[in-house]
């Protein structure tokens, strides 16, 4: 079957349905506007022949998880998971100021690229295979995150178990810029730092403890573990009110990155180290958040390999790479299968204002995606 022309024709539908969804807005923080998203792609997966169940969260919008061919009809079939995520990281109501467009061979819109073309892919895949009755080799498991993009540790546990039962993971997270796929990508700590200290005139400064003194201190030591690739962003810094008062508590976070568990490890035992620099002073470190890097590994490159052959089978050409970025991917790798990121079409401005897909790649990678759902 020639996707690749098959998809051509239903470009029309495909962007309709694109449209659709960026119009849904759906900030991860916003539990009814993800909902909303949510619902309208339960409805369109089971239109299109695939079992579907809704995962109920209290905080963020629920999850939602796609089985094709459904659980009745085959039940002895080894599993394919999909990663996909409905959220965004717009507002509702920037459709006014960033509307969905389509210019000669790009489509733009908030979340356009990051990630709603990627559940478009996997929708228009699974709507192909059951139009044209293939029984693809492996049951294909789509889950639909509600919040890739804050993070959530329901959904990480859900992706977990769902990897723990499948031979391959596949994300359609954006290409890398130019096409390529993601094959590694930085684990992330979210670091908390704070410090205390005594509050004094600061006509008296003797009298006591500068905190936020303190967390300078603490944070030109840290800064210094930094390397090309285990970085540190200081991205936000707190404490005092009055500048006649000395501080008495300051705070900073940090975000840091890594490319693999070694980085990982000399960041923590930097943070293990630090102590108190003022006299009396106290400080305080705690990771707020943790997300394993996907290294590249054995399994992953085999499955590289495959995919390369059935693309280059399509006169598709692939390439690998990294990126500094955290994505589902991470969770599913970091439990050794065999994962390959970056699937979803390539284009530019993830989380900027000029957010686009080029719709060839869009065509071109759902095609793909296809031939490899049947396949794999």
């Amino acid at each position: 079957m020639d996707y690749q022309r098959y998809f051509k024709s239903s470009q029309a539908e495909m962007i309709k349905c694109l449209k659709e969804a960026v119009d849904l807005e759906s900030p991860s923080a916003d539990k009814g506007a993800v909902d909303k998203c949510i619902s309208y792609f339960r409805k369109e997966f089971q239109r299109a022949g695939a079992s579907v169940s809704i995962f109920p969260q209290d905080v963020t919008g629920d999850f939602l998880l796609v089985e094709y061919p459904p659980r009745e009809k085959i039940s002895n079939l080894k599993q394919i998971l999909v990663l996909t995520h409905a959220d965004t990281v717009w507002p509702v109501g920037k459709l006014k100021t960033m509307p969905f467009y389509v210019e000669r061979n790009k489509i733009f819109g908030p979340g356009a690229l990051d990630m709603k073309a990627g559940l478009v892919m996997a929708l228009f895949a699974i709507r192909t295979l059951n139009k044209l009755s293939v029984v693809p080799s492996k049951r294909i498991v789509v889950f639909v995150n509600s919040a890739e993009e804050i993070g959530s540790e329901n959904a990480y546990s859900a992706i977990r178990e769902l990897a723990k039962k499948s031979s391959c993971v596949l994300c359609l997270e954006p290409a890398i810029p130019g096409g390529a796929l993601k094959l590694q990508r930085k684990g992330r700590l979210v670091v908390r730092l704070e410090t205390r200290g005594r509050s004094a005139h600061a006509g008296s400064p003797e009298k006591g403890i500068n905190a936020i003194e303190e967390l300078l201190f603490q944070l030109r030591t840290l800064l210094r573990t930094r390397t090309s690739a285990l970085t540190m962003n200081i991205g936000s810094i707190e404490g005092g009110d009055k500048p006649n008062v000395v501080p008495a508590a300051a705070a900073a976070t940090l975000d840091v990155r890594f490319w693999n568990q070694f980085q990982k490890e000399k960041a923590k035992d930097a943070l293990n180290r630090l102590a108190p620099h003022l006299p009396e002073a106290s400080i305080e470190s705690k990771i707020v958040s943790y997300t394993p890097p996907m290294e590249r590994n054995a399994g992953s490159n085999r499955l590289l390999r495959q995919i390369k052959q059935t693309a280059d089978a399509m006169d598709i050409s692939l390439t690998a790479g990294k990126t500094g970025g955290g994505s589902d991917a991470s969770i599913a790798s970091s439990m050794g299968i065999a994962t390959i990121d970056g699937l979803g079409p390539d284009g530019e401005g993830i989380h900027a204002e000029h957010e686009h897909v080029l719709i060839p790649s869009f065509i071109e990678r759902t095609a793909l995606l296809t031939c490899l759902l049947e396949k794999l």
